[in-house]
């Protein structure tokens, strides 16, 4: 009712204005029926109406679209990725209720209209249940903000940083510089690491054996200064130094050093793995291996001395 009343308001200001500028014998050539639509006669001036329509929501469609971007900036939400998928779904539901007014205006039953595209939504949802899914789990992530652009995610067992999210698939990169794209459902229904989700803390372990013949306390002071040493760590987190297990061959330390770039994690690790070699090294520490010891009974032995004599 209010959109019936808000054109025929439109209709009269624009009717009274053609008057004015043009004259009567143009406003009535402007309201001659052009043709009848559903019961309803279209004149030129409901033509210039409807045009008049799309143009104003066009201009509130642009209008509040730059309301959003700065209204999610001001709050400190400034990843364009967020503020382009929240201002894309502005513009789709003005724009449809704008042209829902326009097409009112000439005529067409919109009741009708809306249940023929249930049903006909109804057809498409059950051929493209991928693409609803994944528009659905694109509107989630967009509200949740658990994954954002960016971040650092571990997904099925790649790490990939996020550049761009769409609504149906979001575009990440791999540290092999190749660019992925992620449906959202697959985001939103398997687990995935965010590494970057709160804090982007992230800790590197190593695991090294050395001989039983070495010195513990020893071993301990080089694994520790070896992580110290290490330029990129997080300066206020000390290295932990953990003597985990008596193996067979050796016994086990895991060194854990922590990073604010777990982008760099491959990179770093393999710092890591080179400074702990090199301090063991240099401190002349044996790095253990596995080994198995032979012991051969009395006659096994002597049999094996007579058979290599023999030989």
């Amino acid at each position: 009712m209010r959109s019936v009343m808000v054109q025929e308001n439109l209709q009269e200001e624009v009717t009274g204005f053609i008057e004015g500028a043009l004259g009567e014998r143009a406003s009535t050539l402007l309201n001659d029926p052009l043709f009848t639509f559903s019961g309803t006669e279209v004149t030129l001036m409901t033509l210039v109406v409807f045009s008049l329509i799309v143009l104003i929501t066009f201009w509130l469609s642009r209008f509040v679209q730059a309301s959003i971007a700065r209204t999610f900036r001001y709050r400190g939400m400034d990843d364009e990725g967020t503020i382009g998928v929240a201002t894309r779904l502005a513009h789709y539901a003005v724009m449809a209720f704008g042209l829902g007014v326009a097409l009112d205006n000439l005529g067409i039953d919109l009741a009708a209209l809306f249940a023929a595209g249930a049903l006909f939504a109804v057809a498409i949802g059950f051929a493209m249940q991928n693409i609803a899914q994944n528009f659905v789990s694109g509107l989630i992530l967009l509200f949740e903000r658990t994954i954002k652009p960016g971040d650092v995610l571990e997904v099925e067992g790649r790490i990939v940083r996020v550049e761009r999210m769409g609504l149906r698939a979001t575009v990440a990169r791999s540290r092999d510089e190749a660019e992925i794209i992620l449906p959202n459902s697959l985001l939103v229904q398997n687990s995935v690491i965010n590494y970057t989700l709160r804090d982007s803390f992230f800790r590197l372990s190593i695991t090294v054996g050395v001989v039983y013949g070495a010195d513990m306390r020893q071993v301990i002071d080089v694994l520790k200064g070896a992580a110290r040493a290490l330029t990129w760590r997080l300066q206020d987190k000390e290295p932990l130094i953990l003597m985990t297990e008596f193996g067979d061959s050796a016994v086990i330390f895991d060194v854990h050093v922590w990073t604010d770039d777990p982008w760099r994690g491959r990179r770093a690790q393999s710092e890591l793995n080179q400074a702990v070699w090199w301090a063991l090294k240099d401190a002349d520490i044996t790095i253990a291996f596995p080994q198995l010891d032979v012991h051969f009974d009395p006659p096994v032995e002597g049999a094996a001395r007579r058979l290599a004599a023999v030989e």
